[in-house]
């Protein structure tokens, strides 16, 4: 498998997983400062033009939630979806809440070009981003960790995921000093063999 990534998106919570999962894969760094997500070659693999993308040789697979899906599938003897059925349920809230909200606040700050035009309106989104972001942290912090991780006392698919998304805060202006639970949470997930590869590889700073 081929994993297309840019260093720091969320395409490197796919990397993870797949660290986690023990599956082998080929990381492509596609360069943002290039734009080569915009380009023709990576267009011709993901029209949306943006990272995520595996290719499992043969099929390209975009949209993170998806992909940590067919990981898990993959590799069962990993137990990244619970068996239960509520915490399953629970895993899948936190994934599309990241993907359908905290996500795209923290993008209103590097890519309002997405949603308008006028510089002011930009710079409006980019102002805001930091409230949007404090209250996105606080949901997480009051109801996403159950335990040590998203679903409790074990790894979820939810939590590489998470992981990243929390990783932007700071960079979105948000103190994390008023948030314990999401610094414990960063902690132990630098301490996992999946995090400590990503950085490795260049993908995530130390």
């Amino acid at each position: 498998m081929r994993l297309y990534y840019s260093p720091g998106s969320i395409a490197v919570a796919v990397a993870i997983t797949l660290y986690e999962a023990q599956l082998p894969f080929e990381p492509v760094k596609v360069s943002f400062a290039d734009a080569e997500q915009t380009k023709a070659p990576y267009l011709g693999l993901n029209p949306k033009g943006r990272v995520p993308t595996l290719d499992t040789g043969g099929n390209l697979l975009t949209e993170t939630g998806a992909i940590l899906e067919y990981i898990a599938a993959l590799a069962p003897q990993a137990a990244l979806v619970p068996q239960d059925p509520l915490k399953a349920a629970h895993m899948r809230a936190v994934m599309y809440y990241l993907a359908s909200t905290m996500h795209v606040n923290h993008a209103h700050r590097l890519r309002g070009n997405r949603w308008a035009d006028h510089p002011e309106s930009l710079a409006d989104m980019a102002a805001r981003a930091t409230l949007n972001m404090t209250q996105n942290a606080r949901y997480v912090e009051d109801h996403c960790l159950k335990g040590d991780f998203v679903t409790g006392d074990r790894l979820s698919l939810a939590d590489p995921y998470l992981f990243v998304v929390c990783s932007w805060l700071e960079g979105d202006g948000v103190r994390l000093d008023d948030f314990p639970k999401i610094t414990a949470f960063d902690k132990r997930m630098r301490a996992r063999d999946g995090v400590r590869q990503a950085v490795k590889a260049g993908m995530l700073p130390a």
